[in-house]
């Protein structure tokens, strides 16, 4: 059995590598449209500004529907070969990890429907300061924000874990 003060002290550790975040954000694509023939992904795109650590999310039915990651190539001629990424799962989350231009499509010939996408993602900004931070807040209704910190997302999961194993499932 595990003291009391013991779960105080790793209680404090948790809230502290909890604390310790900044805000990522999940650009869900088409928004509430998701992903399907016929929609603009230029004009939805060129609204959001993507930022290294953010997510991409596509939203569609499994059974119709795919993404793909290609080149610029492959983005222009509508083409799968030579992808470096498909997502099937109907809910996929992707990780934008490096400032670079990302180019998706769906697979199945309905890229030459509009099911394609370009972003490009930007390096991280310098942090803000508290005020500026809080002139900046907005909000949208196709972006969910995620707390993410750069070199802690595995420690804080690392952390929670060991807290499950350690205090039983009924404490967390």
């Amino acid at each position: 059995m595990v003291s009391s003060s013991a779960r105080l002290i790793f209680f404090c550790f948790f809230i502290l590598f909890s604390a310790i975040a900044t805000t990522a954000t999940d650009h869900i694509v088409g928004a509430n449209k998701g992903w399907n023939p016929g929609i603009n992904y230029t004009h939805w795109a060129n609204n959001h500004t993507f930022y290294v650590g953010d997510l991409i999310s596509f939203r569609y039915q499994k059974t119709q529907y795919n993404v793909f990651e290609v080149n610029q190539t492959g983005y222009d001629n509508c083409t799968t070969e030579g992808a470096v990424g498909n997502w099937t799962s109907g809910k996929d989350f992707i990780p934008l990890n490096k400032a670079k231009r990302y180019y998706f499509i769906g697979g199945n010939g309905q890229c030459f429907n509009g099911m394609k996408v370009t972003i490009l993602v930007h390096p991280l900004p310098s942090p803000p300061t508290s005020a500026t931070t809080a002139a900046n807040v907005k909000s949208s209704d196709s972006a969910a924000p995620l707390v993410f910190h750069k070199g802690l997302v595995g420690l804080r999961a690392l952390v929670l874990a060991v807290a499950s194993i350690w205090f039983g499932s009924g404490w967390i």
